[in-house]
């Protein structure tokens, strides 16, 4: 019964959200009414592992979607004041049970400023921001790296790829547009054939690679 209850609850709730799309004030309040079932549900201990992490998506999606309302451009002004707590809580939990995830000590409160700050710095023509959130972003990968956390070295590693990219693109396409159209197919044709040979060595680095990041905390 209770399982079936539940399916139907989230059929119902993600059948509003789908509703409530068109019209973010909504779907902001949609979201968090959806997180505080989610949170409820969470004190199930047979739940609270999948229920936790439902409910802290769906809070932070609802908070991201109300500063979207808002037409806020500085992001994280209203980000950090979530973002410094929720890692000093995490810094504390972690001391206390050293075999606790990152992702729950820490992973929250990271995608709390981290993932805002992204899509403004996607839509921000200066480089006071694109700066700033690499620098940022690097710091939390190398502290990932050194302290074996992977959400810290998985976060922040992909949020600074994502901003490189973004800051490198437009260089990248003047490049290519100022070659001869005939050499980028060529380029990758040799990439191609360089990874096909090594492929068997790529995939034992691939490995290699998954197990040590499913080692860390």
């Amino acid at each position: 019964v209770a399982v079936a209850v539940e399916i139907t609850g989230a059929a119902v709730g993600v059948l509003a959200l789908g509703f409530a799309v068109s019209r973010p004030a909504f779907l902001a309040l949609a979201l968090a009414l959806v997180g505080v079932i989610a949170a409820a549900t969470a004190v199930r201990p047979e739940r609270r592992r999948f229920a936790s992490w439902t409910a802290a998506v769906l809070f932070l999606g609802a908070a991201w979607v109300r500063l979207a309302v808002w037409e806020v451009t500085t992001p994280e002004a209203y980000t950090l004041p979530v973002t410094v707590p929720a890692l000093v809580v995490g810094f504390l939990r972690r001391r206390r049970d050293p075999e606790a995830s990152s992702w729950t000590a820490y992973g929250p409160g990271l995608a709390a400023t981290l993932l805002p700050s992204l899509v403004a710095a996607w839509t921000d023509p200066e480089w006071a921001r694109p700066l700033g959130l690499g620098v940022a972003a690097l710091v939390v990968t190398l502290l990932g790296a050194r302290f074996q956390l992977q959400a810290l070295l998985v976060l922040g590693g992909g949020v600074l790829a994502l901003d490189g990219l973004h800051e490198l693109a437009p260089y990248v396409v003047q490049v290519v547009g100022a070659l001869p159209r005939w050499l980028p197919p060529a380029l990758a044709g040799l990439l191609l054939l360089a990874v096909g040979a090594t492929y068997e060595q790529r995939l034992r680095d691939a490995r290699r690679l998954r197990e040590r990041l499913a080692r860390m905390r």
